[in-house]
């Protein structure tokens, strides 16, 4: 299993493709996404990337941490799991 991490700071012109092309300098990716809006159908700013090992998933925060990708500076760090949220309410 891989170690996934949270990307910040993606240019909204990045493609997914982009994203798992440039993390690869670092190592294996397994698998990488960016977060799209739902109303707007535009990136959110933010994705995920999960590289083959731990190693590789250090490799790349080195490599990519406050680095400029497309213009952006990106903020990248292990992700965290996801907590429960308290429910939103009816709409």
């Amino acid at each position: 299993m891989g170690t996934k991490l949270y990307v910040g700071g993606i240019a909204y012109k990045t493609s997914e493709e982009g994203l798992k092309n440039a993390f690869a300098q670092a190592g294996a990716v397994v698998s990488a996404s960016i977060v799209i809006d739902r109303m707007s159908g535009r990136s959110r700013g933010f994705g995920f990337v999960e590289m083959g090992s731990p190693e590789e998933a250090q490799a790349a925060i080195d490599m990519w941490h406050e680095k400029e990708l497309d213009g952006r500076k990106l903020i990248v760090n292990e992700a965290r799991p996801m907590q429960e949220r308290a429910p939103r309410g009816n709409y």
